[in-house]
């Protein structure tokens, strides 16, 4: 085993030595020609200024930790994904073999422990190699090599590559100036500080820097584990790694590590014993290539995504997108995210099989933040990143906006229409302005003309905004519709909601001040996921959901419901730690009141019966017997987009079903999803099954307590029973069942489409177990 030795000679002594061995060879005329290559001397390259720039160099080198890899990991540990520009994980010398250690030096610098940086006697060595046989001998040391590394990873991390020099490319001045630096390097550190930083920067092959990564990613094992062979093979691999590489060159790898292997043996390092078994050993490859960025994550690739954008579009870790990115992918971060592993694999197996093999390519997400903290909990959807054989790749995040605030991209899908999820905004509304839970309303009128005396008490002009029925130059064709036709008459509110009736929703707006609707859905946090633009919820075709909304926000939307009215922004990222054990910014919860708490009540009340009569009656599993739970379903006028948003005490869920093609907008109709056929999707179809069966799964692992009733003086006069399915109310026509989730998209600035979903009567195929 290799042992500490104090140098033998001073520093002053050496380079004394140094220049006379210098001045010594000019007179003979072959340094320059032999010393660093011979080529030097016939490009006529002048000793004297290489001598002046030698003389003229500083003392000090700074040497900064080398480029390590960032690791992004959730909340309870596990790694999500790596990103690097040189893959390295920087270990502590006592974390790497006796074995490796020995072996580089006995193969790079046998008199590493001798010399104060720089070796005359292997200098003179390699001048008569050079001359007698005309080679290209080297004389460098492990501490010149990490001089070099140092050097070339400074420019590396300062994004200057051209000026990176390699080993066959330096001239005097440059072989000169390493000399020097290596001699101010031993006055600073130890040997064995030199030798961890060597072996940390050293280049194995572009999988691989530094002796961690190697041992990673030629044998999958680590540092500390290297056995006598194997940290022959790594310490034999320096000299040239493409050529000694043992996956592309076996034969003259293993000639080279037992070069290596005799080199130990004749300096004492290793016994004969264990020379001959080492040798006797054949080379057994164990590779790892090591994939770095989102979309090689091991769990939740677009989550991922989400993350990395927000470091670099954030001027809190660099001020420029060349400084953030260097913090990334060279600062060798500690990323710790909001995500729970438990949570992310539920989620990402329940959308991988919501369409089978999905050769139409249908868009499936989910999407969890905790309600009370904002923390994003679970981003999944059936898509890959990169394009495989048989998978649904894109690159965009069907879960977040296309820009954040500030208009920088975060590569999202940019929101698709929510339908219905919308309605409980109206009605929060109508409760915050007194108005009673089960107050009667009439839902019989499909007509509300240009000019109709709409309320804006922000002097917003209504007068331009109708439903625009039966008015060809309005542009529209249709009278405002339900899905059924028996629910064009007089009804609680709460039954319209909790049935999703689109006459319902209209004839509460029509109490309203469309201001106070407005302020609502600010409020939660609710706009445009294609631009950030706030949802004027002027326009009327808003109040059914005609603009696109990121699944993401419409979820923490809800969880402002379940948080008895308060509001907390969502936040991916809880901590972030650099090399040194430094905290950098992160993010932190930030609520506000967005909503009475007796208004988040009332609705909470009205969306628990969503699932218990209402248009969620059909999901399956029931999930609301488990434990309470407030839903909504929704979908978009032409059925391509389809919801269901729930959410527990503890959990917010989102669940999305539909055409998340960029630039598409096919129709959700006479579709076939795993064999069944569909005439029209509705929320509960698919996306219902989706959320259910998560959060069945899932919600146990989080808080699912009762929510607090709603005050009783918000019911007025004590209510009728509500309405079950088979009951009619205040009218004729067929009873609500639960295809009545009717919804707009697409409205024009006179008004909403003819908005509705129409299940053609009776109850469609029952998703396959999803």
């Amino acid at each position: 085993m290799a042992q500490t030795m104090k140098r033998k000679y001073g520093v002053g002594a050496v380079l004394a030595r140094f220049i006379g061995f210098i001045a010594a060879s000019v007179v003979c005329g072959v340094l320059a020609a032999s010393l660093v290559v011979p080529a030097v001397a016939a490009a006529g390259l002048g000793v004297s200024r290489s001598i002046g720039f030698f003389e003229n160099l500083p003392d000090e080198l700074t040497v900064q930790p080398p480029s390590q890899s960032t690791r992004v990991l959730t909340s309870d540990g596990k790694l999500i994904a790596t990103f690097f520009a040189e893959n390295r994980v920087r270990i502590p010398l006592d974390q790497m073999s006796p074995y490796v250690r020995n072996a580089v030096v006995a193969i790079e610098d046998s008199r590493f422990y001798e010399h104060a940086g720089i070796d005359p006697q292997a200098i003179a060595r390699a001048v008569v190699s050079n001359l007698t046989t005309g080679g290209q001998q080297g004389a460098s040391t492990i501490t010149q090599q990490y001089v070099t590394n140092v050097v070339n990873e400074a420019r590396l991390s300062q994004d200057r590559p051209d000026e990176v020099i390699l080993s066959g490319q330096k001239d005097m001045g440059d072989k000169l100036r390493e000399m020097k630096l290596a001699i101010a390097l031993e006055k600073k550190f130890t040997k064995e500080q030199i030798l961890e930083g060597y072996l940390n920067i050293v280049f194995f092959n572009s999988e691989a820097y530094g002796i961690e990564a190697a041992a990673r990613y030629f044998f999958s094992s680590t540092a500390k584990k290297l056995t006598l062979p194997q940290a022959a093979l790594l310490a034999g691999l320096v000299n040239s790694p493409t050529f000694y590489n043992p996956a592309i060159n076996p034969d003259k790898s293993i000639v080279r590590r037992n070069q290596v292997l005799s080199e130990m043996l004749r300096q004492g390092m290793i016994t004969d014993a264990e020379h001959d078994a080492a040798v006797a050993t054949p080379i057994q490859l164990k590779l790892t290539p090591q994939r770095q960025g989102c979309a090689y994550a091991a769990i939740a690739p677009y989550f991922c995504d989400y993350v990395s954008h927000l470091i670099l579009n954030n001027p809190a870790y660099g001020t420029s997108l060349i400084e953030r990115q260097r913090k990334l992918y060279r600062g060798g971060l500690t990323i710790i995210t909001t995500l729970d592993s438990r949570l992310q694999g539920a989620a990402q197996t329940q959308v991988n099989g919501t369409a089978g093999a999905n050769p139409d390519r249908w868009g499936a997400a989910l999407v969890t933040v905790q309600p009370g903290t904002g923390k994003i909990l679970a981003m999944a959807q059936n898509t890959v990143i990169l394009p495989a054989r048989g998978k649904f790749d894109t690159h965009l995040n069907f879960n977040v906006d296309a820009k954040d605030p500030e208009g920088n991209d975060l590569n999202g899908a940019g929101g698709f229409q929510p339908g219905s999820t919308m309605k409980p905004f109206t009605f929060a509304e109508w409760l915050n302005e007194g108005k009673s839970l089960t107050a009667m309303i009439d839902a019989s009128r499909r007509v509300y003309p240009v000019g109709f005396p709409w309320r804006s008490s922000c002097s917003r002009v209504m007068g331009a905004y109708s439903t625009a029925q039966n008015n060809p130059e309005l542009g529209a064709a249709d009278d405002l519709q339900n899905a059924e036709p028996g629910f064009y008459r007089p009804m609680p509110i709460n039954y319209g909601l909790y049935n999703s009736i689109n006459t319902a929703t209209f004839a509460s707006a029509t109490q309203l001040d469309f201001c106070g609707i407005q302020k609502v859905v600010d409020a939660v946090g609710l706009h445009s996921g294609l631009d950030g633009a706030q949802i004027n919820m002027h326009q009327l075709g808003n109040l059914l959901g005609a603009i696109g909304v990121a699944p993401l926000h419409l979820a923490n939307a809800y969880a402002t419901f379940a948080n008895d009215g308060r509001y907390c922004a969502p936040i991916a990222i809880l901590e972030i730690r650099d090399v040194t054990g430094g905290r950098l910014p992160a993010q932190t919860t930030e609520c506000r009141d967005a909503l009475k708490p007796q208004v988040a009540r009332g609705v909470n009340a009205v969306l628990q019966d969503v699932m218990k009569k209402g248009s969620g009656v059909w999901i399956e599993p029931k999930v609301h017997t488990k434990f309470p739970v407030g839903a909504k379903t929704g979908t978009s006028n032409n059925n391509g987009s389809t919801w269901v948003v729930g959410y527990s005490s503890g959990l917010a869920t989102a669940s999305f079903f539909g055409d998340a093609l960029e630039g598409q907008d096919r129709p959700g109709q006479n579709v076939t999803i795993n064999g069944v056929f569909y005439e029209r999707l509705d929320g509960y179809m698919i996306a219902g099954p989706q959320w259910a069966n998560y959060m069945l799964k899932v919600g146990p692992l989080y808080p699912r307590k009762e929510f607090p009733p709603p005050p009783a003086s918000m019911y007025g006069t004590p209510p009728s029973p509500s309405p079950s399915p088979g009951t009619s109310t205040g009218g004729t026509g067929p009873a609500p069942s639960s295809q009545n989730d009717g919804s707009t998209g697409g409205a024009t600035p006179s008004g909403p489409d003819s908005g509705s979903e129409r299940q053609g009567g009776g109850r469609p195929p029952a998703p396959p177990g999803r």
